[in-house]
Parts: structure tokens; C-alpha cells; sequence
């Protein structure tokens, strides 16, 4: 079998769900969906937590940089494939397909990070409320967010370098719906074992560990909640605690299921699926799960389009 570099290939060819054509029509619609839904819950999440003082807090600081993220997640996993749908096409060039599985990971990675650390934060302000605003101080919260970013970045690029190094077998089918890293490495027909030792380490890195500090900071909240006197307070918060645990354990179990299996299970189709739970529903959930089920994020909604609504009267009348 010819073997090829990656820079030789100018144009790949995704095969996307071309297994089920029955179900390709609808499989768009859900997608497309997905990213309208997710483009405007976090758009206005960042908006109103820009121009709404009263949520110039530590918690919708890191709830801006997931909204921001989640924008960025989704857009680099499926508007690729929206688009060759629209088009009626199923290519991908050389650049766009490195930029697309570099991105991805480097938000995925950054997702992983963060979620972590709003975790942190959510345990410091119910478990440790009186010291909450000088442990969580703004150069903190900076500090915090941006080793989240950085760690998803230099991770990513870590992935991505040594895969590029690999030989192709001559082959530009890429049995996905985008240049995801584990539909590449198949590609690759030499040994590989290196790039996946790369892989799980950092897998282990950024989905055990990260999860397991979320558990345990949910564990010394939830017992804080139990100390709650007020039964409406505690279910209330109990309700909370168990909607972000739901989307945590969605957006990791599916990703632990992918880059922590058996190599022995090879499951290309389930894989796809799995891509589009972690980077489509996750994305879509976040911003209602976290943010716009709480009563300050609808007063700052509600204030917002009552200014809009002033202002457009305002300007409606004659002089």
C-alpha cells in the first residue's frame, strides 16, 4: 500500500452518515437545531452578563467564558457539516481539516479544564461564603480561566503535532462526519501506538481528574445543603446541584466512553453519535441548565428587552 504525508493530501472525503440515508435529512435538522439553540442561549448569556452589572460575579464570569467557548466547541465540530449538506458536497481541504481537529480538541480540552473550575468556585461560595469574594478575587478568576485556555490549547497542540508526523496509506476517506483525531489516526498505517500513549495520558489528565474534583466538590456542597434549615432552600439547591451534575456527567461520560475505551472496541459509528452528544447537546444544555433557569439571569433578560423596548419607543416618536 502507498504510503503518503499528511501535506501530500490536499482534499479529504467524510462519510459522515452515508450508512444511514434514510436518517441523514433528519440527523441535519437535530444538528441544526442544536446550533441555532446554542448560538443564541450563550449569545445572550454574554450579553446580559455584560451589560447587567449585578452579574459581574466570579460564577457568570466563568459561565461567560463557557458560553464563549461552547460557541467556538460547536461551530468547529458541526458547521463543517451543516454546511456540506446545504452545499451537497462531503470534502474537506488539508488546512481546514487540521484547523477543525485542532480546534476541537483545544475547546474540548478547555471545557474539560473549566468545568472543573466552576466546580471550585460553586464549593467556595457555598461551603466558605464569608471569605468567597477575597479567595475568588477577579485576579483569581483571570488566572483560573485562563489556565483553563491555555491548557486546552497546548494540550491540543500536543495531540495534533505528532499525528501530522504519521504516514497515510494513500487513503483520504475519513469514515466521520468531521476530522475528529481517533477517525484520523485509523488512516495512519504505520505504528501508532506512541500517539496513543500521548493520547491517553492526556485523556487521563483532562476527564478523570477533572471529574473527580467536580464529584468531590459537589460531595462538601451537597453536605452543606443538608445542613440547610429552610426545606425550600434545599430542595431548590438540591434541583440545581443535580441539573449540572447531569450535563457533567453527560459531557464526560460520553467523552470517557470515547478516548478511554478498549482498543479492542472499535465502534466508528457509536462514535459519531457520541461526537455529537459532547459537542452538540452539551453545548445546547449549558446555557440553560446553568444560567437561564436562575432568577437573576430573567430579571437581567427581562430588563434588557424592557430597555430595548424603552429605547425603540423612544426613538419611534416624532420631534
Amino acid at each position: 500500500m502507498i504510503q503518503t504525508n499528511w501535506t501530500s493530501v490536499t482534499v479529504f472525503i467524510f462519510l459522515g452518515f452515508s450508512h444511514y440515508p434514510k436518517v441523514e435529512v433528519i440527523i441535519f435538522v437535530l444538528c441544526l437545531l442544536m446550533y441555532l439553540i446554542t448560538l443564541l442561549g450563550n449569545t445572550v448569556l454574554i450579553s446580559i452578563t455584560i451589560l447587567d452589572s449585578h452579574l459581574h460575579t466570579p460564577m457568570y464570569f466563568f459561565l461567560s467564558n463557557l458560553s464563549f467557548l461552547d460557541i467556538w466547541y460547536t461551530s468547529s465540530a458541526l458547521t463543517p457539516m451543516l454546511a456540506n449538506f446545504v452545499l451537497g458536497k462531503n470534502t474537506i481541504s488539508f488546512s481546514g481539516c487540521v484547523s477543525q481537529m485542532y480546534f476541537s480538541l483545544a475547546m474540548g480540552s478547555t471545557e474539560c479544564v473549566l468545568l472543573s473550575m466552576m466546580a471550585y468556585d460553586r464549593y467556595v461560595a457555598i461551603c466558605n461564603p464569608l471569605r468567597y469574594s477575597i479567595i475568588m478575587n477577579r485576579r483569581v478568576c483571570v488566572q483560573l480561566a485562563g489556565s483553563s485556555w491555555l491548557t486546552g490549547c497546548l494540550t491540543a497542540w500536543v495531540e495534533t503535532g505528532p499525528l501530522l508526523q504519521l504516514s497515510l496509506c494513500g487513503n483520504r476517506v475519513i469514515n466521520h462526519f468531521m476530522c475528529e483525531i481517533l477517525a484520523l489516526l485509523k488512516m495512519a498505517c504505520v505504528d501508532t501506538s506512541m500517539v496513543q500513549l500521548i493520547m491517553f495520558v492526556i485523556s487521563i489528565l483532562l476527564l478523570p481528574l477533572p471529574m473527580l474534583l467536580i464529584c468531590v466538590s459537589y460531595a462538601f456542597i451537597l453536605s452543606s445543603i443538608l445542613r440547610i434549615s429552610s426545606v425550600d432552600g434545599r430542595s431548590k439547591t438540591f434541583s440545581t446541584c443535580a441539573a449540572h451534575l447531569t450535563v457533567v456527567v453527560l459531557f464526560y461520560g460520553t467523552a470517557l466512553s470515547m478516548y478511554l475505551k478498549p482498543s479492542a472496541v472499535n465502534s466508528q459509528e457509536i462514535d459519531k453519535f457520541m461526537v455529537l452528544i459532547y459537542a452538540g447537546v452539551t453545548p445546547m444544555l449549558n446555557p440553560i441548565i446553568y444560567s437561564l433557569r436562575n432568577k437573576e439571569v430573567k430579571m437581567a433578560v427581562k430588563k434588557l428587552l424592557m430597555r430595548n423596548a424603552f429605547s425603540a419607543m423612544l426613538t419611534s416618536i416624532p420631534k
